[in-house]
């Protein structure tokens, strides 16, 4: 698979505007630790290099929720969770809420959506004026948690056999899906080079991959034939977890299904196959950009929606703030724009709404809603930013809000049930030394208390989410009786203008469709 196709390259001419384009490419549960680009030493992920090489890499980048339909929703609205009711993975995103599809739309841009954005509710478009797939999780609200009743372990939620059962497969539902939506996206991407409509584009890629189950196709299990695979390096006995990560163990059934090494090995495994699989998919995208001549106009966007433990701290999944589940990727790839470099300073999703604007050209007073995020342009520059990265969890495995900010190396978890916990990253990585309950921190962690208190009403949000739950239950439990009308998106696909048609004359179809024109 060649970057650099000559032959068919001939004729093809790239142009660097004002108004870039934009390719978003998006894995699922990726964390910023499962690649090379990141210092990891077993991922096989070329094209992930590729794009690290020649880009801006931010090595301390987080999600702002830790799990899939919240982070989503934050970084296409560029505002917290608790701001716009994303609250868990059958939350809906209001119609009336902008997202970054809507500013770069009113802007002049074609924004086209291929895969999963985790969208619940009727609305299945949030500012895209084309989606090219359907999602993978369904739109309803069959999904959301129940905070009365932390006891009981959700039938439809993670369970271990993703572990135990991990291994080489034929044929999945994420296979099945992330084909369609790589094919689907570089179809498109020769659509819009062939096309008369001039609009700038921004598209984003969005596969299921890595996430769970942990099993790929036997070609990406052989990919780690021979190879030594990292095993999880920290061990923390289960009576010495903070509470919030013994609720996880719970609902995701870790105590009624223990997990041997040897499923662990493959477990991690498979992942590393999944994430070469990601890479590959990038990689056909990547050339299909460089065929179509859209590449040197094109700011590509490398980014995740959480992280994934993988059995550290014997954790598995996300639903937490540690830095596995948390820290996710963010690679800028735009050579003919800006310099490679790495940004140290803390940053987050709902930075990307911001970023997206400004290089769009979008004033920030057409905002409807001040982001919560703050424009990234700067440290592409190779300037200073502001720094800072604030959280949300309000998911499976919470009792009430968990929120966390991340300055400088100090990150700071907070809950109402449960004791503070304060890591300095730059001494302690691991986040094996809760700082919290040392005299000598007292006053950082007042600062973050003071913070917390500043920012978040965590007894009006948990007062919300509680509603929220119960009005969801309600209305999902009486749309499935009688007859059920779904809200999955249906892609539209018109096969009278598909191919050869008698309402155009073959010559002028045939010499449309052909790229590079004769």
């Amino acid at each position: 698979m060649g970057l650099s196709p000559a032959s068919v390259l001939a004729g093809v001419e790239s142009v660097v505007t004002d108004q870039p384009n934009f390719l978003i490419l998006m894995a699922d549960q990726l964390s910023a630790s499962a690649l090379p680009a990141y210092g990891n030493r077993t991922a096989i992920t070329p094209y992930v290099d590729l794009l690290a090489s020649r880009g801006v890499v931010f090595d301390s980048f987080y999600c702002n929720s830790p799990l899939c339909a919240p982070s989503r929703f934050s970084m296409m609205t560029g505002l917290l969770p608790s701001k716009i009711g994303a609250y868990d993975n059958a939350a809906e995103l209001a119609s009336a809420t902008p997202t970054f599809a809507h500013y770069l739309r009113r802007a002049g841009y074609q924004t086209i959506l291929s895969g999963k954005m985790h969208f619940c509710g009727p609305d299945q478009l949030h500012g895209f004026e084309e989606r090219l797939t359907t999602d993978i999780y369904p739109a309803d609200f069959g999904w959301t948690p129940d905070w009365t009743r932390p006891e009981v372990r959700p039938s439809w939620y993670h369970t271990m056999d993703s572990v135990t059962q991990a291994g080489p497969c034929v044929r999945t539902n994420q296979i099945d899906f992330d084909d369609e939506v790589v094919y689907a996206a570089r179809q498109k991407l020769f659509d819009i080079a062939r096309s008369k409509d001039q609009r700038p584009f921004a598209m984003v890629v969005s596969m299921t991959h890595p996430h769970d189950p942990y099993t790929v196709p036997q070609a990406y299990w052989d990919r780690y034939e021979g190879v030594d695979i990292d095993m999880p390096r920290i061990t923390i006995p289960v009576s010495e977890l903070d509470r919030h990560s013994q609720r996880i163990r719970h609902v995701i059934g870790l105590d009624q299904q223990p997990v041997s090494s040897k499923q662990v090995l493959a477990a991690r495994r498979a992942y590393y196959g999944a994430v070469s699989y990601v890479d590959d998919q990038i990689g056909r995208l990547l050339s299909t950009l460089e065929q179509a001549g859209l590449d040197q106009n094109t700011v590509i966007v490398l980014a995740s929606d959480h992280g994934d433990m993988l059995g550290e701290r014997g954790l598995w999944y996300k639903m937490n703030f540690f830095e596995g589940a948390a820290r996710i990727p963010l690679i800028v790839s735009s050579p003919e724009r800006y310099a490679p470099r790495r940004v140290a300073e803390p940053a987050s999703l709902v930075d990307l709404l911001p970023t997206l604007c400004e290089l769009a050209g979008v004033a920030p007073v057409v905002y409807a809603d001040e982001p919560d995020g703050h424009s990234l342009v700067a440290q592409l520059e190779g300037n200073t930013g502001r720094g800072e990265v604030l959280g949300e969890y309000m998911g499976e495995a919470a009792i009430a809000p968990v929120v966390m900010i991340r300055v400088g190396s100090h990150k700071f978890i907070h809950s109402v049930f449960d004791p503070d916990q304060l890591y300095d990253l730059a001494q302690d990585p691991d986040e094996l030394i809760n700082l919290a309950q040392d005299p000598g921190y007292s006053e950082v962690v007042a600062e973050f208390r003071a913070e917390v208190a500043r920012r978040w009403d965590l007894r009006a949000i948990n007062e919300d989410v509680l509603a929220s739950q119960k009005r969801r239950h309600r209305v999902y439990e009486a749309l499935r009786e009688g007859r059920f009308a779904p809200w999955d998106y249906q892609p539209v696909r018109d096969a009278s203008k598909l191919y050869i048609r008698n309402d155009q004359d073959l010559n002028d179809l045939e010499a449309m469709a052909r790229f590079p024109r004769p």
